[in-house]
């Protein structure tokens, strides 16, 4: 395949494999932001019984009369297993059964009750207010939720209503992250000249617990061609997704290329015309993905958002992964002369989009206050001030 496609070209691959969504059975408790897997019904009538909408009195519509006479109080939780006399009233509160023979609930505001008796102005009222029919909210069999609904909070409360204790959801795949590079030392460790500390392993794992994926393992790797084609190898063993930073390129101690073909990875593009992140790779073997970024930490999470994110989020059954970027007026103007399509880090200002300095893909500096990325067109070389630009927030 040829080499620096461009970025539409290379999120049309991937928009065109055939991903596979694995399903899984969760708790209410593990189930929220993930995606429905199937159509839910509802097991139940619910309310599964006719109760009160207020505090106020129950009574039969069709008797005479603006008085009735107190009979009984009903409470939410009670099982009233009376039938209310003719010309009789029962004291009710939110949420519990309507007794036999009441049909409507007139809330305690609009009463009066001197001694036994119930007064109230039949004017203001009409047959059946207040009264919550069984089944009102949804029947047993009725769809409630179609597939690749997000759980939310309200989700949960709603299942739990219904009495479902277990939803199936779309598994979030099991996640690899191979880093290269003997320069790289662990947080906690003392720099030695020409060392720097691991960026990206924290921020893939930070990126991945935002998305919702828990199954990650990291490995460090040796910049010996040996080594670095044998964890490959077992990353795409135990793992759906493997990820690499580093060692992509062109230089005498970059092995993952080979390494990757030697393991028997089908190249889907490797380079793209694009600032930065370059020298990126992605490609499969069976149903399991790869990507080999770059190792400066700019262009990690440039090509993770770009690439990697929306083929996570498919995964994980989200509807909308390939979804279009939003778009904002920038806040000034930008000229560029390289033919590449532009990355930069931005901030949102007042509904527009500034874009940040040290763009360099070794200067994380602009990260501490960074919404998201902007993209500016390959063939786009000046944007005047208040051009619509695409924006992909973290």
């Amino acid at each position: 395949m040829n080499e620096f496609i461009e970025v539409p070209k290379a999120k049309e691959l991937l928009k065109g494999l055939a991903i596979s969504p694995k399903n899984t059975q969760v708790t209410l408790s593990q189930a929220l932001g993930r995606f429905t897997a199937s159509p839910v019904l509802a097991p139940m009538n619910v309310p599964s019984f006719d109760n009160s909408g207020m505090d106020g009195y129950a009574f039969s519509w069709e008797d005479l009369g603006e008085s009735r006479k107190l009979a009984q109080v009903v409470q939410a939780g009670a099982n009233p297993d009376f039938n209310l006399e003719k010309g009789a009233a029962v004291r009710i509160f939110t949420g519990a059964p309507i007794p036999k023979g009441a049909d409507t609930v007139v809330q305690q505001e609009w009463v009066d009750v001197v001694g036994d008796t119930v007064f109230f102005e039949l004017a203001k009222l009409t047959q059946g207010m207040n009264v919550r029919k069984a089944g009102s909210q949804c029947q047993e069999g009725e769809l409630i939720l179609n597939s690749g609904t997000l759980i939310t909070p309200g989700t949960i409360g709603l299942l739990a209503s219904l009495g479902i204790e277990q939803v199936g959801v779309f598994d979030a795949p099991k996640v690899s992250v191979i880093l290269t590079g003997d320069e790289i030392l662990e947080i906690g460790q003392t720099l030695q000249p020409g060392q720097i500390y691991n960026a990206n392993g924290p921020a893939l794992m930070a990126y991945l617990s935002q998305l919702g994926i828990d199954k990650v393992e990291v490995l460090k790797v040796r910049d010996e061609k040996s080594e670095v084609s044998r964890v490959i190898g077992e990353a795409l063993e135990s793992s759906g997704i493997v990820l690499l930073t580093g060692g992509i390129s062109v230089g005498d101690y970059d092995f993952v290329k080979g390494s990757l073909e030697e393991n028997g990875v089908q190249q889907l593009f490797y380079k793209v015309k694009q600032k930065p992140g370059k020298p990126i790779f992605a490609g499969i073997k069976g149903e399991k993905l790869v990507f080999a970024l770059p190792g400066n930490p700019a262009s990690v999470l440039t090509c993770f958002i770009q690439y990697v994110k929306p083929c996570l989020l498919r995964l994980l059954g989200n509807p909308n992964a390939w979804t279009s970027p939003v778009y904002y007026p920038i806040a000034a103007d930008f000229n560029k002369k390289a033919p590449l399509t532009f990355f930069l880090k931005a901030k949102l200002e007042n509904n527009r989009a500034v874009v940040l300095p040290a763009q360099e893909s070794f200067n994380l500096l602009s990260f501490g206050e960074a919404d998201g990325i902007l993209e500016i067109p390959e063939m786009q070389e000046h944007l005047e001030e208040g051009s619509l630009v695409a924006f992909y927030p973290w």
